[in-house]
């Protein structure tokens, strides 16, 4: 698994890759918290937090973590290295995961600079250091868990075709339906009970409990699951190449 992830990492930073996802992050959210005026603006919300980047990012990382992924499993079958790689005394599961975590990296590495914003906000504090910090490191934290997923999920596109395109869309669209889907779907019913338990099936509503400040072990749980269900679609799919 760690000469894939070495490789793979090596790959994304020897070529602009990923330096272009991580400041693309950057900047997006950059411009939305401390220059464009409006409902996610530091400097217009009054008081001191960053919750915008927190409303942000998920969608963000709606297109960015398709971004890393589609290259994964589509260019190896379109270079022809694929039938390389399997030749390896390696399983299909290292394969997978090696790919899995080099990308997984490679998105947190965006979340860290953020953390400025955060220290930021803080020294801006009327008095320094009055800010939420059990909201904003629950909220942190589920922003490592959410792209999890969302790389799982990518992974899982880029292993269906040999088109960088195609498993760009198919992911996007996918993590899309894990994150918001559910909701919308929830909204066609009317009883409480029926809303809560077809919401909970979908990322937002944990990403949300995380948000809160409290990290529960269901949230966590559902997070790992998801991401191991992709994952293992991912190693069924690639043992059929």
């Amino acid at each position: 698994m760690f000469p894939i992830l070495r490789k793979e990492l090596r790959t994304f930073f020897s070529n602009a890759t990923g330096y272009i996802v991580i400041g693309i992050f950057l900047l997006l959210t950059g411009l939305f918290l401390w220059v464009i005026p409006g409902e996610y603006n530091v400097l217009d919300a009054g008081y001191a937090n960053v919750d915008g980047l927190f409303y942000l990012a998920p969608w963000l990382f709606l297109f960015l973590c398709p971004a890393v992924t589609m290259r994964l499993f589509a260019e190896e079958k379109q270079t022809g290295t694929w039938e390389l790689l399997s030749t390896r005394p390696i399983s299909k599961l290292q394969i997978v995961l090696g790919k899995y975590f080099a990308g997984w990296v490679v998105v947190s590495l965006a979340l860290v600079p953020a953390l400025l914003y955060y220290f930021s906000v803080a020294y801006m504090a009327e008095p320094i250091w009055n800010v939420d910090s059990g909201a904003f490191w629950g909220s942190f934290i589920g922003l490592f868990f959410l792209s999890a997923v969302y790389v799982a999920i990518g992974t899982f596109s880029s292993s269906l075709s040999n088109n960088q395109i195609v498993s760009f869309v198919v992911a996007v669209v996918l993590s899309f339906f894990c994150y918001y889907g559910f909701d919308l779907l929830g909204s066609f019913f009317t009883s409480g009970e029926a809303i809560q338990l077809i919401e909970s099936a979908g990322i937002q509503t944990h990403y949300k409990s995380m948000s809160r400040g409290v990290i529960d072990s269901r949230d966590l749980v559902y997070f790992f699951v998801l991401s191991t269900f992709f994952l293992s679609a991912t190693v069924w799919k690639i043992k059929k190449i």
